[in-house]
């Protein structure tokens, strides 16, 4: 417990009392977090767990801006009228590997993160994440064959070391925030996904300018084959491998930060070690409370995930952290259907034979930066500053709604938006759709799952649940692009079958959009609660 009421500045005595009147109901030190006041140590929980997500944003989106210029320099023909471009499963394999990876580290690290504690395991991510950055931008070779399979592995374990990431910053900030700012906190590490999205871009358009101003170079439609200076195999190198930057700059921090309280005494049972280190972190004295050993033998701290005990108490929470998240990165993941049409539509992307191969990549990443701040970053934002205002289920549930709003009539009257003096409303409804899937589900699906599970658990669900979200990215990602095609076959991308069209795709995706908010109604709202009270954890020593 408290060793004084003047020991906590942020502890009011209303609080203190109410503490001291529910014996039964939660220990001391986790109390003291609960009621702690906003202070450095929450911030800088925030800036290194943000870090890691801010690097597992930057790799992840990176690959996006240079698949071009890969396509330029590895597929090169020169009796083609158009520059040379990745085969489309050459592309799929390039982008499909980070997203397979991810899901494979989310399940793992998330198991890991619950039998091995949240700060170990969290080193071991953090170290695949600077190796294979840079083992992606090594490749070896100059064919293509052999740089796109080594590409491909790297970017695989890439994306495992990412997958642990995502179970492992939410947990630990849940671990460590106050349950006032929580959701906030939270979301804060979560909007470093946009930072990170942004800094790729920013990467690129410096690395590409660099290299286009001192590497001048002649269009494809002038010179098909000098429009690809040797030197461009350096841009796309320089631009992946940079992700190892921050990564290695937070290892140190990382590894600074104690264990997370809740884990130290609700997992590993060690009560006097996570309240000297709370002490530490709080700078308040707590002292051990006499019945913490007795609370930690409660059977009700030890049933399973495949236990009729959790599927009880938590199989339906489950059920909707894990069905939402995957139908919203079905749909978020699909915007490359019609990011292509957007940009060539306005003129932001000319016609690639009117380029050479670097300036290329420079118009590429200036266009994504340009929607990233335009849509994808206010709206990360939007729900840190909203969050504990509205909750976490309204936020969800107007996301969800209004991107089925905006699909639906982005999709309906597909033929107007196509035409050319029409091109900005396009454009609009295309940023307020991704606008709200940031100040929406995008944001609440990480959050949630991090706060309504018991801790020797809570990173394993958080784990499952943001797998079954990736499994949806790769719905959204390759399904679509299948779908998405039109369906007179001689419209047809190279190398693609016919589908139902983007039209219909686009109606499928605001089906799904609104199926997605009804599963949100089997989500509990977490807003303003303990995470034992969320859990049932304090339930026990009653």
């Amino acid at each position: 417990m408290l060793s004084s009421s003047s020991s906590s500045p942020s502890a009011s005595p209303s609080k203190l009392m109410k503490a001291q009147e529910m014996p039964g109901k939660q220990l001391g030190v986790l109390k003291a977090l609960d009621v702690a006041r906003t202070q450095l140590y929450h911030f800088t929980a925030i800036l290194i767990a943000g870090m890691g997500f801010f690097t597992d944003a930057y790799d992840l989106f990176c690959v996006s801006l240079v698949t071009k210029l890969l396509g330029r320099i590895y597929y090169f023909n020169p009796l083609s009228d158009k520059p040379g471009s990745l085969p489309p499963h050459v592309a799929g394999l390039v982008n499909g590997a980070a997203l397979c990876g991810t899901l494979a580290g989310q399940l793992f690290f998330g198991w890991l993160g619950d039998k091995l504690g949240r700060k170990k395991v969290y080193g071991i991510t953090l170290i695949m994440m600077v190796l294979c950055s840079i083992g992606s931008g090594l490749s070896f070779g100059n064919k293509a064959t052999g740089v796109m399979t080594t590409l491909c592995f790297f970017r695989f374990w890439l994306g495992f070391g990412i997958g642990g990431d995502y179970p492992l910053s939410a947990t630990i900030m849940s671990e460590y925030a106050n349950k006032k700012t929580r959701g906030a906190f939270i979301a804060a590490v979560f909007a470093m996904q946009g930072v990170g999205i942004l800094a790729g871009g920013f990467v690129a358009l410096a690395v590409s300018s660099i290299f286009d101003r001192n590497f001048p170079s002649p269009t494809y439609e002038v010179d098909r084959a000098l429009s690809t200076p040797p030197q461009a195999d350096y841009v796309w190198r320089i631009i992946v491998m940079f992700g190892a930057l921050p990564a290695a700059l937070t290892y140190y921090w990382r590894m600074k930060m104690p264990e997370t309280a809740r884990y130290t005494a609700l997992v590993a049972k060690n009560i006097k070690q996570a309240t000297q280190d709370m002490s530490k972190v709080l700078q308040i004295q707590l002292e051990v409370e006499e019945r913490a050993a007795d609370i930690m033998k409660d059977v009700r701290l030890s049933y399973g995930l495949f236990s009729k005990e959790f599927a009880t108490r938590h199989g339906l929470p489950l059920l909707g952290c894990t069905s939402t998240w995957f139908l919203l990165d079905i749909a978020f993941y699909s915007q490359n259907l019609f990011q292509k049409d957007i940009f060539s539509g306005i003129g932001w992307i000319p016609k690639a034979s009117t380029m050479n191969a670097i300036h290329e990549v420079y118009r590429i990443a200036r266009a994504q930066t340009l929607i990233a701040l335009c849509s994808t970053v206010p709206g990360y934002w939007f729900t840190v500053a909203f969050i504990e205002i509205m909750g976490r289920v309204a936020i969800q549930l107007m996301g969800f709604f209004m991107m089925t709003v905006f699909m639906f009539a982005i999709a309906f009257p597909y033929d107007h938006w196509t035409k050319p003096e029409n091109r900005i409303g396009f454009v609009v409804m295309y940023s307020l759709t991704f606008f709200f899937a940031n100040f929406g589900p995008n944001a609440t699906t990480f959050i949630i799952p991090a706060e309504i599970f018991p801790a020797r658990l809570r990173s394993t669900c958080h784990g499952i649940s943001a797998a079954t979200g990736k499994a949806g990215a790769i719905v959204g990602a390759f399904g679509f692009l299948y779908a998405a095609q039109p369906q007179d076959k001689t419209k047809t991308d190279a190398g693609y079958p016919p589908g139902i069209g983007i039209k219909n795709s686009l109606i499928t995706l605001g089906v799904i959009n609104f199926v997605g908010m009804l599963f949100t109604f089997l989500v509990p709202e977490p807003k303003g609660k303990s995470l034992e009270e969320l859990s049932g954890e304090n339930e026990v020593g009653k």
